[in-house]
C-alpha cells in the first residue's frame, strides 16, 4: 500500500457582490462545484487554490471581486494591527516593482480611523519587504498591481488581497455608457433572478445601453463574463500561471454556444444611445443579434401571442426623469401592457415604489436589491 500524496491545503476566498444579490452568486459557486461555499451578507466564501481563483474571476457573473484571505489576527490596537501584518510572507503577492493600493473597513473596533489603518498596515508591508530586502513599493491609486482590503470587526482584523484587480463589473465589452447604465454584475444579477429560461424572446422598451439584452444573451450563449477581459489581478502576482489561464479561457470559448435564433428587441427614444447600442452589441460579439429601435417606450410594438419576457429599467426619477413627470409615462404604459402584453412575463427593476403604483399591475414577487446606494426592487409578475 502506497502512502498518499499530502493534501494541499486550500485558501480561504470571499467574493464580494452587490447587496441582494448574494442568493444568485451562492447558486452560481455551487453550480461550478467550488469546495466550502458559504453564503455570507455581502458575498459568498469559497475555499480553492489561485486556478480556483483564476476560474471564478472569468466565470462568476454577479462577483464584483474575489479576495484571497491572508491572515485573520487579533487588532485591538495599533501595535496589534502593524504586527499582524508584518507577519506576512508578502514576496507571495508582490514582485519587486510592485505599486500599492490599500481600503480599510472597520466596524465596531479600538481602531476606528480607516486612513490611520491603512497607513499602519502599508507601514507593516513595507518593513516586512525591506527586512528581506527589497526596496520599499509605491502607493498607486489609479492602476495598482495589487489591492489589499483590511477589514475590522469587532477587533479582529482581516486581510485580503484581491485578485481581480479592477471591478469584475467592468467587462470589457461596453462601448458606450448610454444614461446612467446598469453595472454589468447587476444586469446579469437581475436576468439570472427574473427566471427566464434562456430561450423565451425579450422585448425591453427601455434598454439605454442595451447592458440588460447583453448579459442576457451571454448567458444564453454560455459566455464566460471574463474573456472580454485582458487584465486582472492576479496576473500581476509572482506565481501567475499563464499556461492554467490559457487552459481555462480555452475550454471556456470552445464551449459557446450562440443563440442566434433568440429574439431579442430594445429600445430607446434617443437615436445617439441607439447607436452607442449596437456599438455594445458588436464589442460583446453578438453583432447583429437584437433587434434595436429608437422609438418611445409608450408605442413600441408588443407582438400578440409572442408570450415573450420584458425584461426593463425604466427611468425612476433618481438619475433620469423628474419623477412626477414620469407619472402619465408609468400610467400609459401600465395600459398598454394590461391590454397588449397579455402572456407575457415582467419583470422590472425599480427603485421608485410611487411610480410603480401608477403602472396598475399586480406583481406576484418583489426582490430587494442595490443600484449603488440606492434602494430598489425587482418586480416580477405575468400579464
Amino acid at each position: 500500500m502506497t502512502d498518499r500524496e499530502p493534501r494541499v491545503p486550500r485558501t480561504p476566498y470571499f467574493v464580494t457582490c452587490a447587496p441582494g444579490l448574494e442568493p444568485i452568486l451562492h447558486q452560481e459557486l455551487r453550480d461550478l462545484r467550488f469546495a466550502k461555499v458559504e453564503r455570507q451578507t455581502g458575498g459568498v466564501y469559497f475555499e480553492g487554490d489561485r486556478k480556483d481563483a483564476m476560474r471564478a474571476n472569468l466565470e462568476l457573473r454577479t462577483a464584483v471581486r474575489v479576495l484571497e484571505r491572508v491572515a485573520r489576527f487579533r487588532a485591538s490596537n495599533a501595535e496589534e494591527l502593524y504586527e499582524g501584518a508584518l507577519s506576512i510572507e508578502w514576496r507571495k503577492y508582490m514582485r519587486a516593482d510592485t505599486t500599492l493600493l490599500l481600503a480599510a473597513h472597520t466596524k465596531d473596533s479600538t481602531l476606528d480611523h480607516t486612513l490611520f489603518i491603512e497607513q499602519k498596515v502599508k507601514d507593516a508591508i513595507c518593513d516586512a519587504l525591506r527586512a528581506k530586502g527589497r526596496e520599499r513599493p509605491n502607493i498607486e491609486k489609479d492602476d495598482p498591481d495589487l489591492r489589499v482590503h483590511v477589514h475590522l470587526f469587532k477587533d479582529r482584523c482581516t486581510l485580503l488581497v484581491d485578485t481581480s484587480g479592477e471591478s469584475l463589473h467592468k467587462r470589457g465589452w461596453r462601448r458606450s455608457q448610454g444614461r446612467a447604465p446598469l453595472s454589468e454584475t447587476l444586469a446579469a444579477g437581475i436576468v439570472l433572478l427574473s427566471g427566464w429560461d434562456r430561450r423565451t424572446p425579450i422585448l425591453d422598451p427601455f434598454c439605454g445601453s442595451g447592458t440588460l439584452l447583453i448579459e442576457a444573451a451571454l448567458i444564453a450563449d454560455d459566455v464566460a463574463p471574463g474573456l472580454f477581459r485582458e487584465e486582472f489581478g492576479f496576473m500581476r502576482m509572482p506565481d501567475y500561471d499563464a499556461l492554467a489561464w490559457k487552459t481555462l479561457t480555452e475550454a471556456a470559448r470552445a464551449r459557446i454556444r450562440p443563440q442566434r435564433k433568440l429574439p431579442l428587441i430594445g429600445c430607446d427614444q434617443n437615436k445617439e444611445i441607439i447607436e452607442g447600442t449596437h456599438e455594445n452589441f458588436v464589442a460583446a460579439g453578438l453583432e447583429g443579434r437584437a433587434e434595436l429601435r429608437a422609438d418611445d417606450a409608450r408605442a413600441v410594438e408588443i407582438k400578440p401571442g409572442w408570450n415573450g419576457m420584458i425584461l426593463t429599467n425604466p427611468p425612476y426619477g433618481e438619475r433620469v426623469g423628474d419623477e412626477k413627470g414620469l407619472y402619465g409615462l408609468y400610467e400609459r404604459l401600465g395600459v398598454r401592457l394590461r391590454e397588449e402584453a397579455k402572456g407575457y412575463s415582467l419583470a422590472l427593476f425599480s427603485g421608485n415604489p410611487k411610480l410603480d403604483a401608477k403602472l396598475g399591475i399586480r406583481f406576484e414577487k418583489r426582490i430587494a436589491l442595490k443600484n449603488g446606494a440606492l434602494d430598489c426592487e425587482l418586480l416580477l409578475g405575468k400579464l
